[in-house]
This record gives structure tokens, C-alpha cells and sequence, in this order.
């Protein structure tokens, strides 16, 4: 399989893996000095295996120089659909989804995780309807208060029931929830950055600025600009890019 990816590069515009198959592309070297994402449980053992390999923690999927990588089985639907938009145009990419009922497409630069995915799967029935009440209402005043009031409870046990379940502070898990909604936003929409911030809860660009820096170590324009797919030119980058090297 290495002789295969080793003898395919340089020679193809494109070679993609899926889930840990980024370890095959790691061995043959294609990886070498690149970004790539693997499933979240193979992430230290890929840094191990091939030091060489800029591996990110968190991204579903990503393309570096024509190469390809997916975070999991189903990060393969949303690598294939982005392989799609970069070829043909963000509207065929969206026409094929809706054919095939997937239910949105999940850009590259979204987290693996997200705050009220991990409430929701967390088996909490207040966690769970507090983080639906969060993500629905985002731009409320959801000081620690207004949280325990919302299920009932005194501040003392909300807070010990996100550390046990979560492991992060009710605090950290609203802005987590506020940056999950403005990274979409910023992939999916063409709104300016200042209107995200608010309509996410943030109340200013300065406080989204700040929230970013402390989760993703990117302002929310730089996370916009690295991650949001551009239709044909992202396809023509990655054809010459991996023309002119040796995913």
C-alpha cells in the first residue's frame, strides 16, 4: 500500500484517506511536514508514529497540498462533499447533500467535538436541556445564575455537575457553545465578523476575539480565511501545490 501512495505522488492531483487511514499515507512520507487529521483516538499514536506529520487535534477533515485526511468513518462523507465543492462549486456540493439526506455539510475546520454535542450525549436531562436552551438562545445572559435557574438548581451543583460530567466550568462551556455557532457561521455564511460576534452571544468582536485566542489560537477572520472552502480556486491551489512538491 506505501509503494502505492509513494508512486502516486507527484503523478496524481489528489489522494485522500479516511479515518486512520492517514497512517498508510504517514508511512509512505506524503504526510511529511503537512497537516492532517486522523479519528481523535489515533491522534497521539499518529504524532508517535510520524513525528514528521502536523497532525491536528481537532479538525473533521483537511486538505494540505493535495492531500486529503479525515478526522472518522463519517468525516468521509464530509471530506467527499468538500472534494465535491472544490471541483464543481458550493451549490453542487449542497444538491448532492440534500439528494443523499445528509443533513448539512460540516466544514473542515469544525471541531470533532462540540459543547452541546457532548451535553446532549452526556445522558443528563438538565445538562441536555440546558444546552439546548444555550444553543437556541445564545445572545441571553447566561451568567452562572441564570444557568441554575434554568434547571433548577443552586450554583454550587451546577457547577459540580459540569466538572463530573463535562469537566469544564458552566462559563467555559457558554462560550464554548457561542465560539460552535460562530465558527459555522463564519464557514457558511458571508456575514461580517462583527455581526457574528453579536449574533452569537459575544456582544462585541473584541470579546469574540478574546474567546477564540483562548480556544483555537486563531482570530475568528484568520479561522475564516484558513478553513473556508472558495469553490474552484481551492481545486486549482491544491493541483498545483501538489504539482510542485514531491495531504
Amino acid at each position: 500500500m506505501t509503494q502505492i501512495v509513494s508512486r502516486a505522488l507527484g503523478r496524481v492531483p489528489r489522494i485522500a484517506s479516511v479515518c486512520s487511514g492517514t497512517f498508510f499515507l504517514a508511512a509512505a512520507g506524503a504526510l511529511d511536514g503537512r497537516r492532517a487529521a486522523t479519528h481523535w483516538s489515533e491522534i497521539d499514536a499518529l504524532k508517535r508514529f510520524r513525528p514528521a506529520v502536523l497532525v491536528d487535534d481537532d479538525a473533521i477533515h483537511i486538505e494540505d497540498g493535495g492531500i486529503w485526511t479525515s478526522a472518522g468513518v463519517t468525516a468521509g462523507m464530509d471530506l467527499a462533499l468538500a472534494m465535491i465543492e472544490a471541483d464543481l462549486g458550493r451549490r453542487i456540493a449542497l444538491a448532492i447533500a440534500r439528494r443523499h439526506v445528509v443533513f448539512r455539510i460540516r466544514p473542515g475546520g469544525q471541531s470533532q467535538f462540540s459543547a452541546e454535542l457532548s451535553a446532549q450525549s452526556a445522558g443528563n436531562a438538565k445538562l441536555q436541556r440546558l444546552a439546548e436552551k444555550v444553543n437556541a438562545h445564545p445572545r441571553a445572559d447566561w451568567r452562572t445564575d441564570a444557568l441554575a435557574a434554568e434547571i433548577a438548581v443552586s450554583q454550587r451543583s451546577l457547577s459540580r455537575l459540569f466538572r463530573a460530567v463535562l469537566n469544564i466550568s458552566p462559563a467555559d462551556f457558554v462560550e464554548r457553545v457561542r465560539i460552535d455557532l460562530a465558527r459555522r457561521r463564519l464557514l457558511e455564511t458571508d456575514d461580517n465578523v462583527e455581526t457574528i460576534a453579536v449574533a452569537c452571544g459575544f456582544g462585541s468582536l473584541r470579546r469574540m476575539d478574546r474567546a477564540f485566542g483562548r480556544t483555537i489560537a486563531a482570530s475568528p477572520s484568520e479561522f475564516r480565511s484558513r478553513f473556508k472552502t472558495n469553490g474552484v480556486q481551492a481545486c486549482r491551489s491544491s493541483t498545483s501545490a501538489l504539482s510542485s512538491s514531491r495531504t
